[in-house]
């Protein structure tokens, strides 16, 4: 089973999450920026994080045969702070660089005006840099939010195919599919969807402009939650070829619209280093 996660926050992770991840089939994946679980205060916290996910979290991800992608933006949690909305300027910098695949996360946390306005800025990013938006829906009152997040995507002239609508469920996912973007669900371990349920989306709608991600970050969630969905549908009576087209040929078609994925991992070199830094903490016995 190849596996291509198309959402998860590797910066939060362990090394030893990269080597079970690699053991159950993950190949590739897109981290997403992120907020810290913590405000930040200024634009400069920003500029470090992103060239940590376009530099060192590639590095760290090639150093366990794992291709490192990542998506850049203001994130809608934190579009509501004033510290932070200057980085809308300075996106432009990340979003040329080789390894960034879309524009996201962008869209709503509560359904603020900043937070629309900087999500309407930030599909404007995406149309004149040709490339694919991944939009966060609301955690409360969700069809609303993934409504009006369809109309924005509209209004800013964005083809639905080069949207992926995050962490839908039941309740979101027909109104997505209806309007043409590409689903993504986040199979969690006690919220968001989990794989029998993922399972029984895959049987009533089928699986085009399907995502299946981990959102794994630094709270409660499983980076090996790919893998169990894949389990779950052989067991429910899906092939491999299905389910390969889920975990791998769906990621790989959507995010490979934006021209910039980079699946080809050099053989690991666990003495090689970036910016002067090992993944060894020290030299070897």
């Amino acid at each position: 089973m190849r596996i291509f996660d198309p959402h998860i926050h590797m910066s939060s992770r362990t090394t030893d999450d990269y080597e079970a991840m690699y053991a159950a089939g993950v190949r590739a994946l897109v981290e997403p920026a992120f907020w810290l679980g913590q405000p930040r205060t200024s634009v400069d916290s920003f500029v470090d994080y992103f060239d940590a996910l376009v530099g060192w979290e590639r590095f760290r991800a090639s150093q366990f045969g794992i291709a490192h992608h990542c998506t850049i933006a203001l994130n809608p949690k934190e579009a509501n702070d004033p510290r932070c909305t200057p980085v809308l300027d300075l996106l432009p910098r990340y979003l040329a660089k080789d390894g960034v695949v879309a524009v996201g996360e962008i869209g709503f946390d509560s359904m603020t005006e900043d937070e629309e306005k900087a999500f309407s800025r930030q599909l404007e990013l995406a149309r004149e840099f040709a490339l694919p938006a991944m939009v966060h829906t609301p955690h409360r009152d969700k069809l609303a939010g993934t409504r009006r997040t369809l109309d924005l995507v509209e209004a800013a002239g964005m083809e639905p195919g080069m949207v992926v609508v995050d962490h839908l469920n039941e309740v979101t996912v027909d109104v997505v599919d209806e309007a043409g973007a590409w689903m993504g669900f986040s199979i969690y371990p006690d919220t968001k969807m989990d794989p029998a349920r993922m399972v029984a989306i895959l049987q009533r709608r089928g699986l085009d402009r399907v995502l299946v991600n981990s959102a794994a970050d630094w709270g409660k969630s499983d980076p090996l939650r790919t893998r169990a969905t894949g389990e779950a549908m052989l067991a429910a009576g899906f092939t491999e070829d299905d389910v390969d087209r889920v975990l791998w040929r769906n990621p790989v078609e959507f995010f490979g619209q934006s021209g910039r994925l980079l699946l080809d991992v050099p053989a690991a070199d666990q003495g090689a280093t970036f910016a002067g830094n090992s993944l060894l903490r020290g030299e070897r016995a």
